[in-house]
């Protein structure tokens, strides 16, 4: 038996053709609505010489168009590489020239960008939304069936040093992916997500896909705002929402008093450990919120904490998707007891096969099916993964492994403090030591003996900062994730004062 499936929008139209597939701004449009969309776009594309087998390149923003334009990609076979749209012109020029594309589409806000790009790829087939959309639309070879092996998305990752490498998301991984959260998190005729996230990110083009594999419609917003994302949750009877540690700090100060409707039942919490002040703050307040764990190699959440651990387990990023497995192993291979940190590793039908035109990087992180995620935890005796951070960002100070994350939950716990970041500062005795970036809430400055102190009372005198840095703001990437790197590079360049 071939491992084919129905083209995943055709399907979909064919099925329920009259339910709501998306709410942008004050347009509703149905499953019947994206499919006629996609395939006119798909006529378009093929107008401009575009065809299945191709990379494609699209630089976009949250919009209902993107998800047009993304659909009628899938229409006929088109491996989408799907770029983050605060990338700088050469980081931009080096990815279109890695992923090796055929054609690039852009948003026209983006237009500036294209004598740019054009100079330095003058090969590459370059053409703006509004040149896409003004092209007459011929009829489409439309693909009925995809193959579960083959290449749908490329994102590429951050990278904590080099260059980033494309990770290759198959249909198969997708659609693993929605199986795999809708038997942990349910899935009910009443569901609507509401999506706040980018779509250029895991995250946001994961609420996409699902949307079209359960049938749900989507509320799609620009950008994240608290407020209007509280009354698109009582108006439009959302359900579930995609959220990071400081969207959901936003929203739980917005609503004061308030409370979220009885119907919402997930704050689906990733982008690395949520401090427990929030999770508390949430329970205390009736939000549910299951925190997960996942990333661009795993299209998406791959361990969530079921709904009825919420309180027990709390702090944990819970166990993995049911079609998922996960181990803890330390540096001599074996696997590590319970309670014992160390690496991560994954391994399911929702995991990335590689990287692309990248063996090497593929062997490395690749081994007899187990990704390597470079993410340090522990499971308890129960299997209950807890994520301490990020390999790259351990602070190693006399040769005592500390976390940031456990750090800055600490400082996060305190009232004045809005944000915390913490990294590793160089030192003659310790070869690191912890160092703090904080962000208050009146934009004024602690004393640094009182928060001494203070994180004294929660943490081993070795895992106290030695240094504070205050600061306006934070360095997050698009997905509202703490970027640690770049307060090492601030620790480097001296641009801060403790």
């Amino acid at each position: 038996m071939q491992n084919t499936m129905t083209n995943f929008l055709k399907k979909r139209a064919f099925l329920t053709p009259e339910r709501t597939a998306v709410y942008f701004r004050d347009e509703a449009i149905t499953f019947q609505d994206l499919y006629n969309r996609s395939v006119k776009t798909a006529g378009q594309l093929q107008k401009q010489g575009v065809h299945k087998d191709q990379f494609i390149a699209v630089l976009l923003t949250n919009h209902i168009d993107t998800i047009t334009i993304l659909f009628a990609l899938q229409l006929i076979g088109v491996k989408t590489v799907i770029l983050n749209n605060r990338l700088t012109p050469t980081e931009l020029a080096w990815q279109l020239k890695d992923s090796k594309v055929s054609a690039f589409i852009l948003e026209d806000t983006f237009s500036h960008l294209e004598q740019m790009l054009t100079q330095q790829l003058p090969a590459l087939n370059t053409m703006t939304k509004t040149k896409l959309f003004a092209q007459e639309s011929i009829r489409p070879e439309i693909e009925e069936e995809v193959s579960l092996n083959e290449i749908c998305t490329i994102m590429y990752t951050s990278g904590t040093t080099g260059n980033p490498k494309g990770v290759m998301q198959t249909y198969g991984n997708h659609w693993w992916s929605a199986v795999g959260s809708a038997l942990n998190l349910g899935l009910t005729d009443q569901d609507c997500w509401l999506c706040t996230v980018p779509l250029f990110h895991i995250s946001g083009f994961s609420i996409l896909m699902r949307s079209i594999i359960y049938g749900m419609p989507i509320v799609l917003h620009e950008k994240f705002d608290e407020e209007q994302s509280i009354r698109d949750i009582e108006e439009k009877k959302v359900t579930i929402m995609s959220v990071v540690g400081t969207m959901l700090t936003r929203i739980v100060e917005t609503l004061k008093d308030r409370q979220l409707p009885q119907e919402f039942r997930c704050m689906l919490l990733g982008g690395g450990p949520a401090p427990l002040p929030l999770l508390k703050a949430c329970v205390k307040k009736q939000i549910p919120v299951y925190q997960t764990y996942g990333m661009t190699e795993t299209s998406s959440q791959i361990v969530t904490l079921s709904p009825e651990y919420s309180l027990s387990k709390l702090g944990s990023a819970g166990k993995p998707l049911f079609p998922s497995e996960i181990r803890i192993e330390q540096a001599d291979r074996h696997s590590a007891q319970p309670m014992e940190a160390g690496e991560i590793i994954v391994k399911g039908p929702n995991v990335t096969n590689g990287y692309l035109y990248r063996p090497d990087a593929t062997e490395e992180k690749i081994r007899n099916g187990w990704l390597y995620t470079g993410d340090i935890g522990y499971l308890d005796e129960e299997g209950f993964l807890y994520v301490l951070d990020r390999r790259s960002d351990l602070i190693i100070s006399g040769g005592e492994n500390i976390y940031p994350a456990e750090i800055e939950s600490v400082l996060l716990s305190h009232p004045e403090i809005k944000e915390a970041g913490v990294t590793g500062l160089s030192d003659p005795k310790w070869g690191q030591v912890p160092a703090a970036f904080i962000v208050t809430r009146n934009g004024g400055e602690l004393s640094v003996d009182k928060l001494q102190q203070f994180c004294l009372t929660q943490l081993a005198k070795y895992k106290v900062p030695t240094e504070f840095y205050f600061t306006n703001q934070l360095p997050r990437n698009a997905a509202k994730k703490l970027l640690r790197r770049t307060l090492r590079e601030w620790l480097e360049e001296g641009r801060l004062k403790p």
